[in-house]
């Protein structure tokens, strides 16, 4: 037989025509392999989990799939890494030299470097479009006949995170398929368009992962997060949904910019948004820029990334939970699932061409921002420096925790020295004192902007226009000591040597621990839980020659013989587990104060704790006591619902807590009979922010709202009447002129009586992120134990009408009802997990306050 050579080569084209064709049939869309069309129903996380896997079985030389971590609940987090066949098999190596770019790790690059892009989708679980949409994407990417995403791939990384909130997206995707009409109802009366409480937005415990970026609370935070840090990507976009009525929101951000963005990103937002505009002009779809969504807050999906060099965008569509798979709108026109997945889509497009055709400007910038964070940062401050006096080990060791998650530098003082700077206790420029093993954070690092951010003393606002918290400086969060100086001081290499633990006495009368921050409250819980009794000190005292402040456990071999042998190594095993260091005493005898056996050192009894939760209370602030409980302090507590909290009986609970909320139709009046014959029975009310508010001016409950500020607006009403053009105010300065009248999260100091069990543990002030302009009038009849006084503020935004409200105010007090206790909580010390130094002060109100 004699070889044909043309035969063959036709026979061969007609082979591979085949092989890639059949490569592109068995490449599934999601609608072939969920069987359904993207936006005619809602995708559980299960099967966005299952397709995501799916692609990358079936093209392993285009994507990668990683699971960093789980929910709370137990569902996978997934990252997809997209990529050409070079560097998707050089991946790690991509990695390392993208840090030694940002000068977070040495060595010199190798090959060719692509920019790196991170995709963010579906952090607010009812804002479940985006999730849909990333399954499109992900096809787009990994499709090998997709001839423009390929080129993409050529200058780009891309990592992809197609669910950032599995639990709350589920809360929301099953309760819509329970209630949805079967084609979907888009009828904004119709029953699928209003979520039950508490909404999928938040995740398991109910926090705002959009809040947690830079506090890195939550489980899935903390776990996302540990992985951004090890790549830094150039740009970063967070995928949102907005009210139904709205369209579709993108790049460039609204006024005010924190003032640490650079120009260089500023300008690239811009050019994001031509992208964008692009796509959207192209199709005739609506959209806004530069309105509404700011970058100021810096725990933001878009302000995180960016402090941390990259460009970081926010992009919103119209529809959240309220929008089902159709929604007929105001304006009559019908939004569908299909609509916002092909919005999001699009954006999403955008996004990855301007990175790829951008590429070498993206990573030229990202180079030079670090290095001159490194050689030249910005900002009057160049070295934070906190106080290392011992009594604060545990709010100390707290902070390098969480300098360490993100990846912030720091060291020790190696000597004392003196230089000018500001004061954080005092509010003050003055001459500050840096003592040996004092922590030291130096600006001169890679991470420098990010430093600034979270340690500047005071927020510079371009504009007051922001829709979230404006303070947020550590040492006030931590409760610490501290100064930011002008000057730059180099830390030391060394480490304080840790203090011992070891208990000199084998067997001794009683050990002691001392009472300062939330490790001694995890210690005095453990204790507990494993049925060894204590004792806590009213009184400051002295023994032996240490002295020891009010709120000091002492836990007596007396009481604990049930325990045996099994005393002394459950206390000094709990103590080395949580950090305390344990002193021991020989008697029982005090130098100065209380003897042990005095009736001002009470037993400590363990409470059985409840909280109130469902309709009508903050699904925030009820998440926020939940996880203290169960995450932090690993305490039980039982949640009761409002819809049948009447028929609870109380006497099974010596603490009750009211989360922040609207109690009006939780309690009716033979509720609040109830509620207070428990409470004079021996119970235990904790009223927090409009919990407290809700009990202001009730019969038998103490609390009344400042009768100042009802003689301010009649003030106000009798100036109008003398001014006849006072009321004729300019529609377009609504906003602005509302703002005269509020607070945003400013921190105030707060003047305690520590000698309060309340306040035990603290100084004779705390920082408080306050939050709103609700202000109450002393207690008559009580105990003020935390006030605002004249010139408490300290930093933050706060309107010109409520300043002078925000003084000679209650802020924390209890009331004596009978055998029980109320405590006023008017700040929320829990408030989004992050402000350390109010937890301590919780755990009072919970375990300290009457007993």
């Amino acid at each position: 037989m004699i070889f044909n050579l043309k035969r063959f080569f036709a026979f061969a084209l007609v082979l591979l025509s085949m092989q890639a064709a059949f490569a592109q049939q068995a490449l599934q869309t999601p609608e072939q392999f969920l069987g359904y069309q993207l936006g005619t129903q809602f995708t559980t996380h299960a099967r966005i989990v299952d397709y995501v896997n799916y692609l990358a079985a079936q093209a392993p030389n285009r994507i990668k799939v990683q699971e960093y971590g789980k929910t709370y609940e137990g569902r996978p987090l997934l990252l997809a890494y997209v990529a050409n066949e070079e560097n998707l098999q050089r991946l790690e190596q991509v990695r390392e030299n993208n840090l030694r770019q940002a000068g977070v790790l040495n060595g010199q690059m190798q090959g060719n470097q692509p920019a790196i892009v991170w995709l963010s989708y579906n952090v607010h679980g009812n804002e479940s479009v985006s999730s849909e949409a990333v399954l499109q994407v992900l096809y787009d990417l990994v499709n090998p006949a997709n001839t423009q995403t390929k080129a993409w791939l050529q200058n780009s990384v891309v990592l992809l995170d197609p669910c950032v909130n599995p639990d709350g997206r589920e809360r929301y995707v099953q309760w819509y398929k329970q209630t949805q009409s079967v084609n979907g109802n888009a009828s904004p009366f119709a029953w699928e368009h209003y979520e039950p409480w508490p909404g999928g937005r938040p995740n398991h415990y109910y926090f705002d992962l959009n809040r947690d970026w830079a506090w890195q609370t939550q489980i899935e935070s903390k776990q996302r997060l540990a992985v951004y840090n090890s790549w830094l990507p150039q740009v970063h976009a967070d995928f949102h949904e907005m009210g139904a009525e709205s369209p579709y929101y993108f790049s460039p951000a609204a006024k005010p910019f924190h003032e640490s963005i650079t120009p260089w990103q500023r300008q690239f937002q811009n050019t994001i948004g031509d992208y964008n505009r692009q796509y959207f002009d192209k199709n005739n779809w609506l959209y806004f820029t530069r309105e509404n969504f700011d970058l100021l807050y810096p725990s933001y999906g878009d302000t995180w990334p960016t402090f941390n060099g990259a460009i970081g965008m926010t992009y919103e569509q119209g529809g959240s939970g309220r929008a089902g798979l159709a929604y007929k709108k105001l304006d009559g026109d019908t939004l569908t699932l299909k609509d916002r997945i092909a919005h999001h889509h699009a954006a999403s497009l955008a996004t990855l061409q301007a990175t790829s055709e951008k590429a070498d400007q993206l990573k030229q910038e990202f180079k030079k921002y670090h290095d001159n964070n490194a050689k030249n940062p910005g900002g009057s401050y160049k070295t934070f420096v906190v106080k290392n006096n011992g009594g604060n080990a545990g709010n100390l060791q707290a902070l390098t925790d969480y300098l360490d998650r993100q990846q912030i530098r720091y060291g020790y003082a190696n000597r004392n020295l003196t230089s000018r700077g500001f004061n954080y206790s005092t509010g003050k420029e003055e001459s500050v004192k840096v003592s040996q093993n004092d922590l030291v954070i130096s600006m001169y690092q890679p991470k420098s902007t990010l430093v600034k951010v979270l340690f500047e003393p005071s927020t510079n606002l371009e504009d007051s226009l922001t829709y979230d918290i404006t303070s947020w400086a550590l040492p006030y969060a931590f409760g610490l000591e501290a100064a930011a100086l002008k000057t730059r001081i180099e830390p030391g290499t060394g480490k304080p040597a840790a203090p011992s633990a070891a208990v000199a006495v084998e067997r001794p009368y009683a050990y002691l621990a001392r009472w300062n921050n939330l490790q001694d409250l995890k210690f005095l819980t453990q204790l507990m839980q494993q049925k060894v009794k204590i004792r806590v000190a009213e009184k400051a005292f002295e023994t032996e020659g240490q002295q020891y402040g009010a709120g000091t456990l002492i836990i007596t071999r007396t009481g604990n013989e049930s325990l045996q042998e099994d005393f002394d190594k459950i206390v000094r095993a709990t103590a080395q587990s949580n950090g305390i260091s344990l002193a021991a005493t020989t008697t029982g005898f005090v130098t100065n104060g209380a003897d042990f056996g005095s009736g001002s050192v009470r037993f400590l009894k363990m409470p059985k704790v409840a909280v109130m939760s469902g309709e009508g209370v903050s699904p925030y602030g009820f998440g926020e006591v939940w996880h203290y409980f169960e995450q932090q302090i690993n305490y039980p507590v039982t949640v009761l619902g409002t819809s049948y909290f009447n028929s609870v009986p109380l006497h099974e609970f010596d603490v009750l807590i009211l989360p922040t909320g609207s109690y009006g139709r939780v309690f009716s009046e033979q509720g609040l009979e109830q509620l207070k014959s428990w409470i004079q029975a021996g119970g235990k009310l904790i009223a927090m922010e409009n919990a407290a508010g809700f009990f202001a001016g009730k019969k038998d409950f103490n609390l009344r709202l400042k009768e100042e500020a009802e003689a301010d607006k009649d003030k106000e009403k009798d100036e109008a009447k003398k001014d006849p053009y006072s009321n004729l105010r300019a529609y377009g300065d609504r906003e602005r002129a509302a703002l005269a009248g509020d607070v945003q999260g400013s921190v105030f100091r707060v003047n305690l009586d520590n000698t309060h069990p309340l306040a035990f543990g603290y100084g004779n002030t705390y920082f408080a992120l306050i939050r709103s302009s609700s202000t109450y009038s002393f207690l008559e009849d009580g105990w003020n134990v935390g006030v605002l006084k004249k010139d408490n503020y300290t930093t933050g935004f706060v309107g010109a009408k409520v300043k002078n409200k925000l003084q000679d105010a209650l802020i924390l007090g209890t009331q004596e009802m009978g055998r029980g206790q109320i405590v006023y909580m008017a700040d929320n010390p829990l408030f989004r997990g992050f402000w350390h130094s109010g937890k301590l002060l919780f755990g009072n109100a919970v375990f300290m306050v009457g007993q």
